[in-house]
């Protein structure tokens, strides 16, 4: 039996809000669907009159969710959906329901989040740049370079590739980035807020060097447009904007620094006194970026002559299989649709009895046999013999340094 006492029903009310809206359901449809008048509906959704035990059971079914997610301990986050849907809806296409599930999704899986750090006591910290506005006076590409030098020296990257980005953008930075099946057309999506900080969606389905450039891509927007969720496409019909403009800018000089590329670039050179197909596959597998992109900014850079990735593409060329023939190996990369930190911060959950089996499985977005094989995998570690077998060791975390007993 649910404990109505505990539950604050304006929370209540906001919560079956957003997820009525998340499955395009009308407040008419709802009160149909619980036989009852639509102000009765409305003043539950505003917290007036609070909702009885087997409307919430019966509200958590018609909307897809767990009761649990509708009555859980916290204050809602702020909503972003509106803001996204009406930016999917002006590029109607195909894909559109689909990428307004991920637009909840994405919601859901900030609010999980900040739940996680509020009962581990651990917020995220947050480590943003100064905002820039874009000057119709200055050149963006060249500003986006800057921006995209100046970001790295922040974080002490100097000229070198950058392979675990999404840690990095998450532990340095403080993004919240998450992988989701998005529409093919679309690279991903961003959201800001002041409790949630920055919220990034990458389309999992792309490759790793598509989705690296596209979390950059999502950085330059916070940068220029923090306040402004937007969706991003592979494609945009017509001349960009300054900030779209921006934001390609900043994720190709941030994978690519300048001075890192010339030189290898002329290190080639020199070597080989030429600089053909295959150097262009090792650059780019060196920078942990895809074909295409080293080629144009090669061009951008005026180190190859411009349209010459045009040329290449126009030739049939096939960057996986350049890649297997040129014996390159595979970069480390993972696929979790949520990022490591977030993780973590329910694995300890778990280990501390403060979330059950149930709901580590509902925060993981798996079965619990699946979530318990990650609690494993997360406080184990293998280790070589010396005879080359390989060993399990328990990690522990909760040993304290500060006594031998």
């Amino acid at each position: 039996m649910l404990q109505l006492e505990t539950i604050d029903p304006r929370i209540l009310g906001q919560r079956l809000a957003e997820a009525r809206k998340a499955r395009g359901i009308t407040q008419e449809d709802v009160a149909s669907y619980l036989s009852c008048s639509r102000p009765t509906y409305i003043a539950i959704e505003k917290g007036e009159r609070p909702a009885k035990p087997e409307e919430i059971v019966k509200l958590a079914s018609y909307f897809g969710r767990r009761v649990s997610e509708l009555v859980r301990p916290g204050t809602p986050v702020v909503d972003f959906q509106p803001h996204l849907r009406a930016v999917a809806e002006k590029m109607k296409g195909n894909g559109e329901r689909e990428l307004v599930v991920a637009i909840g999704d994405l919601q859901r899986l900030a609010a999980d989040y900040r739940e996680l750090e509020q009962l581990m006591k651990a917020p995220l910290r947050y480590n943003y740049p100064p905002q820039v506005n874009l000057d119709t006076r200055l050149d963006v590409v060249e500003l986006a370079e800057s921006v995209a030098s100046g970001e790295r020296r922040r974080l002490g990257l100097g000229e070198q590739p950058v392979d675990e980005l999404r840690r990095l953008l998450e532990w340095e930075v403080g993004l919240r980035i998450f992988y989701w099946p998005l529409p093919s057309a679309i690279a991903g999506m961003y959201a800001f807020s002041d409790d949630l900080g920055g919220c990034i969606m990458v389309n999992r389905k792309h490759p790793a060097e598509r989705r690296r450039a596209s979390m950059l891509h999502e950085y330059g927007h916070l940068i220029v447009d923090r306040y402004k969720p937007g969706i991003d496409y592979l494609n945009m019909p017509g001349r960009k904007p300054a900030n779209e403009r921006f934001a390609e800018a900043f994720a190709l000089s941030f994978l690519m620094p300048a001075t890192a590329v010339r030189q290898r670039f002329h290190d080639i050179v020199a070597t080989t006194n030429d600089f053909q197909v295959a150097d262009l596959c090792r650059l780019s597998h060196f920078f942990f970026v895809s074909v295409e992109a080293m080629a144009i900014r090669l061009e951008q850079l005026g180190l190859i002559p411009r349209g010459s990735w045009s040329l290449i593409k126009e030739s049939k060329f096939a960057p996986r299989q350049a890649a297997v023939l040129l014996d390159l190996p595979a970069h480390r990369d993972t696929l979790d649709y949520y990022p490591e930190r977030y993780k973590y911060l329910a694995v300890h959950a778990f280990e501390q009895e403060k979330i059950s089996e149930e709901q580590l499985a509902r925060f993981l977005r798996c079965d619990p046999v699946t979530a318990r094989e990650i609690v494993m995998e997360c406080l184990t570690r293998k280790l070589m013999e010396d005879d080359g077998s390989e060993r399990s060791v328990q990690l522990e975390f909760q040993r304290s340094l500060l006594s031998h007993s």
